[in-house]
């Protein structure tokens, strides 16, 4: 239990618990702790129906309360994570077990990434290129360690990753010759598949991606390569990676929160993943500043409060009222009613949860109108 003697409701933090929600300073970011342990319990329940092992995505909330709280209630291996301060955040917190699902080529973020071994935990990484292979090598070999390394496949996002199973096997097999460093398998994750609205599209998608990867896993084991880790798989595409047969990881993030953006797309039943599928869990809490007009509020969670990447907010629960533009401190809302009142809070949820929940220090869970826990987002700004 964290010890909040000494600190300040609006200055330091936005509530302590105990607080009603109604007195919690705005805006904030507010957790409903109820939808957030059914949403953990539910994918726990289907990545073990499936027969895999799931490794929570930590860049989605970077908070080690939130990722033990996935590895208690839904059994998650590990987290993985795309920075090495990230990465750093999670085992000094505990989490012993972390993928940097990205490249770390750096040579002053290679030599802290081999350091965390030092602390216990395995640590794995990335690797889409010969170069990188060395000098992960040589900090492994400096500090006495053993780094784990995934070859990185392109499989249908055309950003980082290699291309066929040529490719892949001559990256393992260097990985594998390398002192210091151990070959661990393959990540094949396509993100930009994620938020495909219609299920069938996702299902083509992966496809392609189960096919690559399928021939990659072969030709390493025709050369006595075996992977421990077949990883990939978002929030809007596990069950069809989980389902393959080749995949045994998922890297599943925004359902514990789930966002706008996420909320749009359906599942194999036609249902809104914001409808039956997922709850929204996360909310950015925020008052009415203004009412000048009859029909126009305006409230203090803007650009600084919250993400627009991906679309802007949506008014939890009050369908009359939409959030209609974005500046730095203020939000403007369309309320043809006039319902609204100065003081009056309301929930956003965020377009994009991950980039909202970096803006923000503390989440504050709520349940039944009460604040239970003040948890920091411990890697808030950790982005090197």
């Amino acid at each position: 239990m964290m010890d909040f003697s000494g600190y300040d409701v609006g200055y330091d933090i936005p509530a302590l618990p105990g607080m009603a929600e109604a007195a919690v300073q705005t805006p904030c970011l507010v957790l409903d702790l109820d939808a957030l342990e059914r949403n953990i319990l539910k994918m726990g329940d289907a990545a073990r129906a499936l027969g895999v092992r799931h490794r929570v995505h930590g860049k989605m909330h970077k908070s080690v309360d939130v990722a033990l709280l996935q590895m208690r209630l839904g059994g998650a291996c590990g987290v993985c994570c795309q920075k090495v301060s990230e990465a750093e955040a999670f085992v000094r917190g505990g989490i012993m077990d972390v993928l940097v699902s990205n490249q770390v080529t750096d040579l002053a973020k290679i030599d802290r990434l081999a350091r965390l071994v030092l602390r216990g935990a395995r640590v794995i990484v990335c690797v889409d290129d010969l170069s990188n292979v060395a000098n992960l090598s040589a900090a492994a070999l400096r500090h006495g360690v053993i780094v784990e390394c995934l070859v990185e496949m392109d499989v249908g996002a055309g950003r980082c990753g290699v291309r066929g199973a040529a490719a892949v096997v001559a990256l393992a097999q260097a990985i594998d010759a390398a002192d210091g460093l151990r070959f661990a398998g393959v990540q094949a994750y396509q993100g930009a598949m994620q938020h495909l609205t219609l299920f069938a599209d996702r299902k083509a998608a992966v496809e392609v991606a189960v096919i690559e990867v399928r021939a990659a896993v072969a030709a390493l084991a025709a050369v006595g390569l075996a992977c421990d880790i077949i990883g990939g798989a978002g929030t809007g595409s596990y069950p069809l990676e989980g389902a393959s047969g080749i995949y045994n990881e998922l890297q599943c993030g925004s359902y514990a929160f789930m966002d706008a953006d996420y909320g749009r797309v359906l599942d194999q039943d036609g249902r809104r993943f914001d409808a039956g599928v997922w709850e929204n869990a996360l909310f950015v809490l925020t008052s009415v500043m203004s009412h000048v007009r009859a029909d126009w509020a305006v409230c203090d969670a803007g650009l600084k409060a919250l993400a627009v990447d991906s679309g802007l907010p949506v008014v939890a629960g009050r369908g009359q009222l939409i959030y209609k533009a974005a500046s730095d401190e203020h939000g403007e809302m369309s309320d043809p009613d006039g319902i609204l009142r100065i003081n009056d809070k309301l929930r956003l949820v965020p377009g994009h949860c991950d980039p909202t929940c970096n803006l923000h220090d503390w989440f504050v869970g709520v349940r039944g109108g009460v604040v239970e826990v003040v948890w920091p987002i411990s890697a808030r700004g950790k982005g090197y």
